[in-house]
Formats: structure tokens, C-alpha cells, sequence
């Protein structure tokens, strides 16, 4: 299994509120509409809020300011993601992106994919 971690900040435009409704009410029913086609086995949004929470925590560690939401997908394999290159999966690919550039700032907004480690739980 390889999961894809995509920490998220907002285009500047934008409040918290207006892009986690949009990302959560448009962009979350896309990816499900498309995750067949595009091998993706699981995918949470985790959405910022608890405000005072975070700014404790960020000041005790001399922390930066929070992603506004992270989203994790996870995929079978490298192996079978490489695999994955059909005319759909291309297409549903890039519509994905396209909406991605109507609410996410994609140049300050850092993706990477990993192997998970459970230490807990």
C-alpha cells in the first residue's frame, strides 16, 4: 500500500470556510467519482479548525501557521499506479487538477507519496 499526502493552503482569495465547503461539497465528490479509474483505495480530508488549539500548539514549538486541511489517498502500489496509464485515467487526472486550481495554492501546497508505519492502533 503507498499513500499520497497532499498538505493544502488556500488560494488567497478565498476564506478557511469557503474553501474547505468547496473542497469537502465539489472537489471531494469529483475524486469520488473518479477513484475507481485512478486506483485510489481510500481518501480523507482532514480539515483545519480548532483555532485556539492550534495556536497553543504552534506557539510552544515555534511552529508555522497550519495547513487550512490535508488530504490523504492511498493507492495499491507504485507498482500498479505506473501501471494506471489509460485514456480515462489521464483524462480523470486532469480534471482533478483543474478544479485543484480553482481553490487550492498548488505552488505552496506540498505532496508526497509514503509508505505508513503504524506505531498506535
Amino acid at each position: 500500500m503507498i499513500k499520497l499526502t497532499f498538505c493544502l493552503r488556500r488560494l488567497p482569495h478565498l476564506s478557511r470556510e469557503e474553501f474547505q465547503r468547496y473542497w469537502r461539497e465539489q472537489h471531494a465528490p469529483l475524486v469520488a467519482e473518479h477513484a475507481r479509474t485512478l486506483g485510489i483505495l481510500r481518501y480523507v480530508q482532514a480539515h483545519t479548525g480548532h483555532d485556539a488549539l492550534n495556536a497553543a500548539m504552534q506557539a510552544s514549538r515555534g511552529g508555522p501557521e497550519a495547513y487550512d486541511g490535508v488530504a490523504e489517498l492511498w493507492f495499491e502500489s507504485e507498482e500498479a499506479m505506473a501501471a494506471n496509464t489509460s485514456e480515462a485515467a489521464i483524462k480523470a487526472g486532469a480534471e482533478l487538477l483543474e478544479d485543484e486550481k480553482k481553490f487550492i495554492d498548488l505552488a505552496n501546497s506540498p505532496l508526497w507519496f509514503s509508505d505508513e508505519y503504524a506505531v498506535v492502533g
